[in-house]
């Protein structure tokens, strides 16, 4: 039986999971390894971090998470895609409030980060706000 997400642990094996299968992903995979490279072991950390602030309430994250993304090579396709990977890692991990949370969450940073790529594509001399 699956249970909710509860603890940073549950957090890492999510985060872990699912970049597990974007790095062998070959939509996804080859735009992480490009901008990573050797450091998956900083970013998995950042990202612990980042779900523990968002899903757990314990403020371990601190930074502006859209920047990096403004200079990668991705569009609607790539956001569509990330989103059905972390979706599909949540449900075959975890079943309850804080699992449709995340999805839910991971649902509206697609979005917000898909319409902010889409603007600094159009507007290449605006700055975004860190």
């Amino acid at each position: 039986m699956k249970q909710d997400i509860q603890t940073i642990a549950d957090i890492k094996i999510l985060v872990d999971q699912f970049y597990g299968t974007v790095r062998q992903d070959s939509l996804l995979g080859p735009i992480f390894q490009e901008r990573i490279q050797d450091r998956w072991a900083q970013h998995l950390e950042k990202m612990y971090r980042f779900w523990q602030t968002i899903l757990l309430d314990e403020h371990t994250y601190f930074g502006s998470p859209f920047p990096p993304h403004i200079p990668l090579p991705i569009e609607a396709k790539h956001f569509d895609h990330w989103l059905l990977l972390f979706e599909a890692t949540v449900d075959r991990l975890y079943k309850g409030e804080k699992a449709e949370e995340a999805k839910w969450r991971a649902q509206k940073m697609a979005q917000m980060f898909q319409f902010k790529k889409e603007y600094f594509n159009t507007n290449p001399k605006k700055k975004p706000l860190l």
